[in-house]
């Protein structure tokens, strides 16, 4: 699963974007007012969950930040892979359960990129 941040105008506004993404495939999956106004919208093949916030919105700089750390610390990066690969083994009732399963090592991983050097 290929996850990748959007930054728009305004997330609200799905008419100004949903229509050209769901021509290229994706279809919108999930709007989540409480959550900085999150747009997810999802793509089968290939395999995409495009989050969709407003320019300016603190999760697209905390997701990149994430990225940025599993990108560079070998280590954060094989924790949360030890993580997700035993994720995988389970079954969930919905997104939202296994996002919540990760939520404690995504947010120490998070701190990682918060302290400084």
């Amino acid at each position: 699963m290929i996850d990748i941040s959007l930054a728009v105008p305004d997330s609200t506004d799905e008419s100004s974007y949903v229509g050209r993404l769901e021509s290229v495939g994706y279809r919108l999956h999930l709007c989540e007012p409480d959550l900085h106004e999150h747009r997810l919208l999802k793509k089968e093949q290939p395999a995409v969950n495009l989050h969709v916030f407003t320019t300016g919105s603190i999760e697209v700089d905390r997701m990149v930040l994430f990225r940025d750390i599993l990108v560079g610390d070998r280590l954060a990066r094989e924790r949360y892979q030890r993580l997700k690969t035993k994720l995988s083994e389970q079954t969930w009732g919905s997104i939202q359960e296994y996002a919540d399963a990760k939520s404690e090592v995504v947010e120490e991983i998070v701190a990682l990129g918060a302290q400084p050097d």
